[in-house]
């Protein structure tokens, strides 16, 4: 489905809508595994009731709603947003997934501007932009992007993973951290690499990015090449790491994730040119 941004709604409503309808942080999801557009009938029961509301935009040609409740209608049921991506990532239903993580972002920046940083005034949004605007002070808010880098170190028949204490079960994925001020992402990216599992790296190879709604990250992947050091996973910080060969990965993350598509590309591209497993 083709997505076209949007910010004032044009005027001309479209038959069905999808709506993105929120309490707090947890998606809304029918009771029913139904998840075709959610209709007009939905829009106009729910926005008398809804804290906030914003255009999205159209998706397939639908207009694209974004609501925050106080609490889930009858026959939803209020789905942690982690949980709801999955159920929304699979195949045809992927363009849901990624739009429901971009009106995650979009509530969460509202909710968080609502008074300006600098003088506490209440901030008033503005027409035309995605912003929200101080009228004391004029300072504006517009939503925030935090980027972070993701590096998979491998070397010829193997890959280094890690596992962070708050991974459930025995995962293992690739090493990521949030840019700091004054860093170039491959300056990130040594840097990360360095202080999570002290190893050294070189052929920095870009792979994607995606944007990850929790609460606003833009992960930004990369491979790169391992070149000396022993593991030492950052205490407080990685549970574990090591190599593993390419034919004994453990758990690693769902293809939702750049993380899973990073790993399981990588591994096919190494395979591929004939090292060994």
């Amino acid at each position: 489905m083709d997505y076209i941004p949007g910010i004032a709604h044009p005027g001309d409503e479209t038959p069905e809508a999808w709506c993105f309808a929120f309490v707090q942080r947890d998606l809304l999801l029918p009771d029913e595994d139904a998840l075709a557009p959610t209709g007009g009938f939905l829009l106009r029961a729910l926005q008398g009731a809804a804290q906030a509301r914003h255009y999205l935009g159209r998706l397939g040609g639908r207009d694209a709603w974004v609501l925050a409740l106080p609490e889930a209608p009858p026959g939803w049921r209020a789905t942690p947003l982690r949980a709801a991506l999955v159920a929304l990532g699979a195949n045809e239903r992927a363009p849901l997934a990624a739009l429901a993580g971009r009106a995650a972002q979009l509530l969460e920046w509202d909710r968080s501007h609502r008074f300006c940083g600098v003088c506490a005034t209440p901030t008033e949004l503005q027409p035309g932009e995605r912003a929200r605007r101080c009228p004391a002070c004029g300072h504006t808010a517009y939503p925030r992007l935090s980027p972070a880098m993701m590096a998979l170190v491998w070397r010829p028949g193997g890959l280094l993973l890690a596992r962070a204490p708050h991974y459930q079960g025995n995962m293992y994925s690739a090493l990521a951290g949030f840019v700091e001020a004054g860093e170039s992402l491959e300056d990130c990216l040594h840097r990360e690499v360095a202080e999570e599992v002290g190893v050294t790296v070189t052929d920095l190879r870009y792979f994607g990015s995606q944007s990850w709604p929790f609460p606003h990250s833009l992960m930004v992947a990369y491979t790169a090449r391992w070149t000396g050091g022993d593991i030492v996973p950052q205490e407080g910080e990685i549970a574990d790491a090591r190599w593993f060969p390419l034919d004994a990965l453990p758990t690693i993350p769902q293809p939702l994730s750049i993380a899973g598509h990073l790993i399981r590309d990588t591994v096919a591209r190494m395979r591929a040119s004939g090292q060994p497993g």
